[in-house]
């Protein structure tokens, strides 16, 4: 019994329906008007729009379950591994962080545009920086491997990334003045359009949302980020708004040429547990033990993935000039 209680409860936890269900049979539907309100009825909205990715693809006989598959074992895994660590990272770096703010802002409409602004900084530090330190990006990588687009691609993470990223972009915020409750309403915000700008083509085919477009990261910038063609790699680290891609310079569009190809430039198992969570520790492994001395050993670890002891450097940076140069050549 306890056993089927717990599974009931991890499948309303993924469907995000708890609270929806909660609030329907307490029959108290003022509660819409509160934010909590609101979360449970737009909770469910992303599980649902899965299910119908799914039931389209198997309609239009493209589903694939190895798309799928691989990613639901690694969310099933990070639940029993992780379950509360993120809220717990969050918690504590409210706490320890909060009395250093230089000053604080309150929930208000324009706090919460600035909130917004300065969240969407604290998500463009970690992931660049996810993307350009080796270490880091052993914990980023699981999330890049697959080699194709759909929303439980969202999902694929290595454990330790979750509550190292939670706690990376909660001191900046905090210390940048968020109020917490301001700093929680914007993570369901962005944890919801997180999870949807990983729609499949098949739902979405082209995710322009050309009108939004100017301000906002739509599904096939995502899909750019997730490639590993030379133009399109390591490029808008954003979420939602594109500011700090286009300040920074990381903002690429789309070119109908250049057909995305999704996955990591390692050579891998794509449908190897083992070497999808675990694969770039164990190059990074092989490098380190093959650096000559210690100082290299230590860039192994800092400098972005492709840095070789030898000069032989493959990493994005290096393969996007490279790919910039032959092509104005032509």
């Amino acid at each position: 019994m306890i056993a089927l209680d717990f599974l009931r409860d991890e499948l309303f936890d993924f469907l995000g329906v708890k609270e929806l269900i909660e609030l329907i049979l307490s029959g108290n539907y003022a509660a819409l008007t509160s934010w909590k309100g609101i979360t449970s009825v737009i909770a469910p909205l992303m599980p649902l729009l899965l299910l119908v990715e799914v039931v389209i693809a198997s309609f239009q006989r493209q589903f694939r379950h190895k798309g799928y598959g691989l990613t639901f074992l690694i969310y099933v895994i990070n639940r029993a591994l992780s379950h509360t660590t993120s809220i717990t990272a969050v918690g504590f770096c409210i706490g320890l962080l909060q009395p250093f703010a230089p000053f604080h802002v309150g929930f208000t409409w324009y706090g919460f545009i600035y909130g917004y602004v300065v969240w969407e900084l604290s998500h463009f530090v970690n992931h660049y920086a996810a993307h350009k330190v080796r270490l880091l990006w052993c914990l980023h990588s699981t999330h890049h491997t697959p080699q194709s687009m759909n929303l439980m691609v969202g999902q694929a993470h290595f454990f330790l990334e979750l509550p190292y990223a939670a706690a990376v972009r909660t001191t900046i915020c905090i210390l940048a003045g968020l109020d917490p409750l301001m700093l929680f309403a914007i993570m369901f915000i962005d944890g919801t359009w997180g999870t949807f700008i990983h729609v499949s083509e098949g739902l979405y085919k082209h995710g322009q949302m050309r009108a939004l477009r100017a301000l906002v990261l739509a599904p096939v910038h995502h899909r750019i980020h997730h490639a590993r063609n030379p133009l399109y790699i390591d490029t808008n680290f954003c979420n939602l708004l594109n500011v700090w891609d286009r300040v920074f310079g990381t903002y690429q569009d789309v070119r109908d040429e250049v057909v995305i190809d999704y996955g990591i430039t390692r050579e891998m198992r794509p449908n190897s547990f083992v070497d999808v969570y675990f694969g770039e520790f164990s190059s990074l492994w092989r490098d380190f033990r093959a650096a000559p001395n210690l100082r290299d050993k230590l860039l192994y670890i800092v400098l972005p993935p492709g840095w070789s002891h030898e000069g032989k450097h493959k990493t994005a940076a290096v393969m996007r000039r490279e790919y910039l140069q032959s092509s104005a050549q032509l």
